[in-house]
Formats: structure tokens, sequence, C-alpha cells
């Protein structure tokens, strides 16, 4: 029977803990941006939905653009400041393996959460400047994360890749010298 090769605990664990780069965090904040401005755009189909099933006039957001802007604001700000709070991650977080923590490795409180949210704000207002400190610094936290007491760090459960390994290891079907039991 031939011998599975088991790899090096690095390479099961990858970089689950390690500070997260610039392209990961760019890639998950653009796919969070694309799934809220989604979610909003169908929240606001079905509120000119229901406003004209009740009134039988329809109903746009669109030209009431303050209004549209101040809600699509609260909306963004419930977006990431409830998943970051609940979770430590939002949904593009998840899907790409990161999340957010305080500098120490913790979880994060719902004030951080917060601060973090309206500090994410604010780095967007300086078109940019305020993330230089994901490419530069060696921690990779932007202005937000210095203001919140937070980091992102890989996420990736690499439980799983050590429990498959595992379970091959110790399987019924494994033969050899260093498997036997001994006799009682």
């Amino acid at each position: 029977m031939t011998t599975v090769p088991v790899p090096a605990p690095e390479l099961t664990v990858g970089r689950q803990g390690h500070y997260a780069g610039a392209v990961s965090r760019l890639v998950a904040f653009g796919t969070d941006v694309g799934a809220s401005w989604g979610a909003y755009a169908v929240g606001v189909a079905l509120l000119n939905l229901a406003v004209k099933l009740v009134t039988g006039h329809s109903y746009n957001l669109s030209n009431h653009r303050i209004l549209a802007f101040v809600t699509l604001s609260v909306w963004e700000f419930v977006y990431f400041s409830y998943q970051w709070a609940v979770s430590g991650k939002t949904l593009g977080m998840a899907i790409f393996g990161l999340q957010v923590v305080t500098k120490e490795g913790g979880p994060i409180s719902g004030r951080q959460a917060f601060i973090r949210t309206i500090a994410l704000g604010l780095c967007l207002l300086t078109l940019g400047i305020a993330f230089l400190g994901i490419v530069f610094q060696r921690e990779r936290r932007a202005l937000n994360d210095f203001m919140a007491g937070t980091a992102v760090v890989y996420d990736w459960d690499a439980r799983a890749a050590r429990l498959r390994w595992m379970a091959r290891k110790e399987g019924p079907l494994r033969h050899g010298p260093e498997h036997t039991t001994p006799a009682a």
C-alpha cells in the first residue's frame, strides 16, 4: 500500500494570522462595495414596488439625490460596521479569507467596528493617501486601522486541511511498524 505524503504544517496553515496585503484587501473591499451596492439597488427596487402597490404611483429615489445619498451612506455604514462588529469580517473579507482583529490579535468590539467604519469614510475622502500604510508599513495598517486599534489578517480555515491529512494518516488502512498496536 502506498503512503500519502503529509505536507509540512506551514503549507497547510498557509498565511493564517499574517497581516493581509494590499491586493487582498482591495479585492475584498471591491467585492464588498459590489455586494452592498447590489443589495442597496435591490432594496430601492423593492421600496419602489411596495410604494407602487400601495399608492399606485411610482417612487424613484434617484429623483431625490440628497435623500438617496444619505440613504446610501447609512446603508454602507450599517453594512460594514454591523458585519465587523458581529464577526470581524464582511462578506468580501470572508470570501477572500480576511478578518479584522485588534492590534493584539483578538476579536474587535462593537466600538472598534463603529470607529473603523467612520474612519474608513474619512480615509476614502483622502483619495487613497490614508491607505498607504497598507503598502509601506510592516503591520499593513491603514489610517482607519490605527484610529480603531485594529489590523487585518489572513483567516483561512486551515483546520479543514489539517484534519483531512490527519484522517489519511490515522485511518484504518495504514499499515507499517509505526502503526501496529502492541500485544496485550
